[in-house]
């Protein structure tokens, strides 16, 4: 192709032809050239032909040579069409990205991200379907095409690091975790929310313009009262991607308030939504239009729509005897809690706490110990509960096993695999370290309070030479352990919500089998009815996480938490086993009329959650 080079004092191609012009006076038009020598060439006007090309390759043809390298014309060739671009609506990244294969549905999200939504969505998918790699792949696209070159990925702290090891081994990108001041000029930074908010890096986010920003767990910007919430208001963004499994928890305005950080106006004001979608803060109306609205700026894929495979799970339930010392300890914390709650005349705040230690004796002798020592030392020294404290502290020091830790090492050498436990007292977590150490087993902590190089230290260790990772709570969110597929509930916790948190750990997408969940419980103790009722009741290891979250929120609406609620009846059970039971029953009866109900699509629909769960409801 010819190009056109103007003419102007700086071009020696016009100059070397103007002056050869104004040297032949027998050629036509040489007293016109030679007036333009001495006047201001006009680049619109003045124009000569570069063919030096087309020379070369005339000349090229005639001598029949030289030529390229075949080899080197091929290259030449796969490099211009690897730029090519057929369509628009394609993902030129996926052609760059070979450590990775998307499931059909990611790839579906992000292509409707970049072409219906303009880059400003929320990916909602429930739990364990890959809002990450969505993520990824929008970036990513992005990327390639030149539309994005300064990327901000605020997410909670302890996932900071995994977010960089994905994005730099799975799509390719350069991502850095947030150090220091200098790190925010990097082209793609990942960081907690939590440090990008305070000074001095505060003023040095807000000041940069950024292309697009992701915001994993963005469910809490739900308050737009809160520091988080005005905070990402004011970042400088063009795109931008909120990731949440739980877009609605309590109330129609968290929605609102998500959907006018993507999209200002998407929805109207404040109060023209109120006006025209809700009844009141969990009922909406004009449901199609509020979908059709939410179906330009939220995708919420689920495990239960087609084309999305997991492996199974298989959970077993594992009674046990407690050792007559540890059922004397236990028996002795209970009597001592009731004789406290008798004491506060049925006042159920002041003994939520003093629950714990019932809770606790089922997980070790260890916790209930820190506990009872941290309220011994309270305790005023007149007081007449000081004594009774020490007491048990005396009980428990006749304790020398735990029949809990000698099953657990049991099923860990019968499954001869690597394996995750869960507990929610971190000094379980130490017994457990100690008692693994004496049987010459490698295990590892991972736990809330560790900075982030050693929960990636503590990971890295699991997936090397370590077969057991003993993690609390703060294992319970984020981590991604596809390469484990056995997990041990040590104690249950009372929320079921946390429970499923714990099992997504291990079993999400990329998770190749069958996952194996044992849960750990003592017989005659709350532990038993705490079973009972999560697993046979509502057989809460069959559900999903959408219908678990929309059944609970119904179910607590008024009466507290589930948790609370089976405080009170522990509490005031008297000790009676047998009211114990029938109370918790209740509950469970309770639980399974709304799972039956919300199996109905006109309830689905009618509710307040429905809205939150997809972008399509099909009768």
């Amino acid at each position: 192709m010819s190009t056109l080079n103007p003419n102007n004092n700086a071009n020696p191609l016009a100059d070397d032809s103007l002056s050869e012009a104004a040297g032949s006076p027998a050629q036509p038009g040489t007293a016109l050239m030679a007036n333009a020598v001495t006047r201001k060439l006009h680049p619109l006007v003045d124009l000569t032909l570069d063919r030096s090309w087309f020379d070369e390759l005339q000349g090229r043809i005639a001598r029949n040579g030289p030529w390229d390298d075949w080899t080197l014309f091929q290259l030449s060739m796969e490099a211009e069409q690897a730029k090519r671009i057929d369509s628009f609506d394609q993902l030129q990244c996926l052609r760059t990205l070979p450590m990775l294969e998307p499931m059909p549905h990611q790839i579906s999200t992000a292509r409707k991200v970049l072409h219906e939504m303009g880059g400003r969505a929320i990916l909602a998918d429930e739990v364990g379907l890959g809002k990450t790699i969505e993520a990824g792949l929008v970036l990513k696209e992005y990327l390639v095409r030149g539309l994005v070159r300064r990327a901000l990925i605020l997410v909670p702290a302890s996932l900071v690091l995994q977010w960089v090891r994905e994005l730099n081994q799975k799509f390719g990108i350069a991502a850095v975790a947030q150090k220091k001041e200098h790190t925010w000029h990097y082209d793609v930074v990942v960081a907690s929310i939590d440090t990008a908010k305070r000074e001095p890096h505060r003023e040095l986010v807000l000041g940069n313009d950024y292309d697009l920003i992701i915001i994993d767990e963005a469910h809490k910007l739900k308050n737009k009262k809160t520091t988080n919430y005005q905070f990402v208001v004011q970042l400088r963004k063009k795109y931008c991607l909120l990731l949440t499994a739980t877009p609605i928890q309590n109330n129609l305005d968290e929605l609102f308030n998500l959907i006018t950080l993507l999209k200002p106006g998407q929805l109207g004001g404040q109060s023209e939504f109120a006006a025209n979608f809700v009844v009141d803060k969990r009922l909406p109306k004009n449901e199609d239009q509020l979908q059709n609205a939410l179906s330009s700026i939220m995708i919420r894929n689920r495990r239960g729509d087609g084309g999305i495979s997991f492996t199974k799970r298989i959970v077993r339930n594992i009674p046990l005897e407690l050792s007559a010392e540890e059922k004397a300890l236990y028996d002795a914390v209970t009597a001592f809690v009731r004789e406290r709650y008798d004491e506060s005349g049925g006042d159920l705040t002041s003994m939520l706490s003093l629950v714990t230690l019932q809770r606790e004796v089922c997980s070790s002798r260890d916790a209930v110990f820190v506990t009872l020592v941290n309220l011994f030392k309270k305790t005023a020294e007149d007081s007449p509960m000081r004594p009774k404290i020490w007491e048990l502290v005396e009980f428990i020091r006749q304790i020398e096993s735990n029949t809990k830790a000698e099953k657990t090492l049991e099923l860990i050498r019968q499954t001869n695999e690597k394996v995750i436990i869960f507990t929610e007292y971190r000094a379980t977590q130490e017994y457990l370290l100690q008692f693994f150490r004496n049987n010459n087993m490698v295990a590892v902590p991972y736990r809330g309070g560790m900075n982030r190089g050693k929960k990636d230290w503590m990971m890295d260790l699991f997936r090397g030479r370590a077969q057991v990772l003993i993690a609390t709570e703060a294992g319970g969110e984020g981590i991604n352990l596809q390469f484990c597929h056995h997990m041990i509930n040590f104690d249950l916790p009372w929320n079921p919500m946390r429970v499923e948190q714990r099992i997504g750990r291990v079993h999400r997408l990329g998770q190749t089998e069958d996952v194996h969940i044992y849960n750990l419980c003592t017989l005659g103790t709350i532990e038993e009815h705490i079973v009972n009722l999560l697993h046979e009741k509502i057989n809460l290891f069959e559900l999903v996480i959408g219908e678990l979250d929309h059944i609970l929120e119904k179910f607590e609406k008024g009466e507290g938490s589930l948790e609370q609620q089976l405080a009170r009846v522990l509490l005031q059970s008297g000790g009676n086993g047998e009211h114990l039971r029938a109370q918790i029953n209740n509950l469970g009866s309770s639980l399974v009329k709304l799972r039956n109900e919300s199996a109905d699509p006109a309830s689905l629909l009618s509710n307040m959650t429905s809205l939150g769960q997809e972008v399509e409801i099909h009768p």
